[in-house]
């Protein structure tokens, strides 16, 4: 079942989304006939067995039984927990997940979230208030920071001194360690225990739901280190976290694009000028897990380095790190700006038109990842062209099987003039993803193989509207048939929740015995018409009431007089008048 989250909720959830929505920017679909198709995403196919179906909101691949709704494609393709999956779709439809005792964090958790969320209020009262914040201000000012834009990303400052926020936050052994265990507290060798964030320009991290999980700080002079960011804690993992996801997100209904910038200071400038589609990294390289998180919120991730040695470095680094994201709706791109240029400095030089100009002329990936080998070799030669084929191999095993990979083949060919079948000779083989067992689907045109409880649940599981047109069931729920019970419950749930939609019919059943029967039970193909549908499944639900009451009434009669209690003599009387 739905866990601690609400059932209603997820049940609101999956009537506002739309499956395709979810699935087409991470898996190209095509249209076929009322549904639509793709070569599946969990096993490699050349012919597209994967089907999703808007109707149902459901997908199911034929290939290797991989089904499920919305929030299962994302468990599985994205590698989300189910809380994490109806967070990602809350988001894509503007809903807010109510939260519950259960569904918190620990508490312990939670108290370094509350912990961190006074802190970062603290830094913005100190930039407002504190008698030194002049040449903080300055700066600010310097770099052509307006107070609408300050105020946005909630940037503070952390005064001179050594224990500002251990004397504000640390009135207790306990809250010592909270402080300690935020990442807020230093300590030296000989165990003197001290702010971390000392006359430093304080920018609050948030995680993707807004939470305060880190900060970043930056030193006016030439103290080293100038950036100086929260540690590894509990709640906050670098290689996992982009500053200005979160405001990005906000400021955007669908995000067209997103830009990876290298500091701070350049998501900040950049929306100062009104480019709000800007993130970066936290002084790491971008790692696959960003480009996951980036790659669920947009189709295009455009990288944008300096256009120096280390620059171009970094963004091949970030090149290598993509090579298992590669293929599907999205598409990476990387631009460099020229020597001694950073964004902050172009938008404010150029302004935003300009800047986005040179966005849109990114290089896309293929062209960079192409230009970036042949670089290290002379092309001009066969003995380079050989070489190009040598140190493309290794990067090639790592890009997923499908188009995108067949099409960067067919280039190496190209610019190695030889054919693709020579090169396939040369080429490792892609690893296998993981297989699924196979099952197969039975056929509604075995109907002596169906039987009719079996009949109703999937026609209710595939046509949820078709209960409306049913008349009473309350007498089923008696008969001593397989599958009954679940029938009974679809029947009152579809009954009390008349909206609901095949998915949220499933995700109800997440979790139970039934689960597995029932997803099985909506690939099942049912070829009639609709009023075909309407038709089977009044009869069959009459049907089972006549034989739910012949049932009773056999039972009433093989039962001696005597045994007869008041109320089922006067049943015995009711069904004869």
């Amino acid at each position: 079942m739905a866990g601690q989250i609400p059932t209603q909720f997820i049940d609101d959830l999956l009537t506002r989304v739309d499956i395709v929505d979810v699935i087409d920017p991470r898996v190209p679909l095509k249209k076929a006939g009322k549904n639509l198709t793709a070569c599946c995403p969990f096993h490699n196919e050349k012919s597209p067995s994967f089907t999703v179906s808007p109707d149902k909101q459901f997908y199911h691949c034929f290939g290797c039984g991989a089904h499920g709704t919305a929030i299962g494609f994302l468990m599985e393709y994205d590698q989300m927990s189910f809380p994490e999956s109806i967070q990602e779709l809350a988001d894509l439809v503007g809903m807010t997940v109510p939260t519950t005792h259960a569904l918190s964090p620990t508490p312990a958790t939670q108290n370094l979230y509350d912990l961190l969320d006074k802190v970062s209020q603290y830094y913005v009262h100190q930039l407002r208030n504190h008698p030194q914040k002049a040449e903080f201000v300055n700066y600010l000012e310097q770099r052509g920071l307006s107070a609408k834009i300050i105020d946005h990303f909630n940037i503070g400052i952390a005064p001179d001194g050594w224990d500002n926020v251990l004397k504000t936050f640390g009135t207790s052994d306990l809250a010592r360690k909270q402080l300690d265990e935020a990442g807020l507290l230093s300590s030296n060798d000989n165990g003197r225990t001290y702010d971390r964030f000392r006359k430093r320009i304080m920018f609050p991290i948030r995680d993707r739901r807004g939470r305060v999980i880190g900060f970043g700080g930056r030193v006016l002079d030439d103290s080293t280190p100038k950036y100086l960011n929260s540690p590894e804690t509990p709640v906050f993992h670098k290689g996992n976290e982009l500053y200005g996801l979160f405001q990005a997100r906000k400021a955007h209904r669908k995000l067209e694009r997103i830009i990876i910038v290298e500091g701070y200071m350049d998501v900040i400038a950049l929306a100062e000028h009104g480019v709000t589609n800007a993130v970066a990294t936290l002084g790491t390289a971008t790692t696959p897990e960003h480009l996951r998180q980036l790659l669920r919120s947009t189709p295009e991730v455009v990288f944008c380095f300096d256009g120096d040695r280390a620059g171009r470095e970094a963004a091949w680094r970030a090149a290598e790190n993509a090579l298992p994201l590669l293929g599907g709706n999205h598409q990476l791109k990387f631009m460099f700006l020229a020597d001694g240029e950073d964004p902050d400095s172009v938008i404010r030089q150029q302004g935003a038109t300009e800047f986005n100009n040179l966005v849109a002329q990114a290089q896309n990936y293929s062209e960079f990842f192409f230009a970036s080998l042949e670089s290290r070799v002379d092309i001009s030669s066969m003995d380079g062209r050989s070489r190009l084929v040598e140190i493309a191999k290794p990067y090639l095993r790592h890009i997923p099987t499908g188009v995108y990979r067949d099409m960067l083949e067919q280039q190496l060919a190209d610019r190695a003039q030889t054919s693709t079948s020579v090169l396939h000779k040369h080429l490792e083989k892609p690893p296998e993803t993981r297989q699924r067992p196979t099952y197969k689907a039975s056929s509604l045109s075995a109907k002596t193989a169906i039987s009719p409880v079996r009949m109703a649940i999937t026609l209710l599981i595939q046509h949820p509207k078709l209960q409306q047109d049913l008349g009473s069931f309350d007498k089923i729920a008696t008969l001593d048939l397989p599958g009954i019970k679940i029938l009974v419950q679809i029947l009152e749930t579809l009954q009390q929740n008349p909206h609901l939609n095949t998915a949220a019919l499933l995700e109800r059943s997440r979790g139970t015995d039934s689960a597995d029967h029932l997803q099985r039970l909506a690939q099942q193909n049912l070829p009639l018409t609709a009023i075909e549908l309407k038709h089977e499944l009044v009869g069959i639900v009459q049907q089972l009431q006549k034989q739910a009451v012949e049932q009773r009434k056999a039972y009433l009669e093989l039962k001696h007089p005597s045994q007869l209690t008041d109320e089922e003599k006067a049943e015995i009387r009711n069904q004869y008048r």
